[in-house]
């Protein structure tokens, strides 16, 4: 009920960059998550298997899925909010000119 108007976000320059970076990362999550994924087909007993502290490797496998998902989120933050103010920054500049 008190919602403001939306903000003027105005055209994203970066919009490539911050796609190709975004498929790249699926990727290497989607490729990594095949490989757990496989495991549990080919070969699930290898699941049961102790691999840190008592832990099973489908334990350790699956938490670290999330801790990697969680580290690529940060990162794609991190590259995409700087790649943003680069964009914005060299397209203000040519419109100065």
């Amino acid at each position: 009920m008190f919602h403001g108007p939306a903000a003027d976000c105005g055209p994203d320059h970066a919009v490539a960059y911050k796609t190709r970076l975004g498929i790249i990362m699926f990727v290497i999550y989607s490729l990594i998550y095949i490989g757990f994924v496989a495991i549990n087909v080919v070969k699930p007993s290898l699941m049961a298997i102790p691999v840190i502290m008592g832990l099973n490797m489908a334990v350790v496998y699956g938490v670290g899925l999330i801790v990697f998902a969680l580290i690529l989120a940060l990162i794609y933050n991190h590259k995409c909010t700087k790649q943003e103010r680069l964009t914005t920054a060299a397209h203000e500049a040519k419109e100065t000119k």
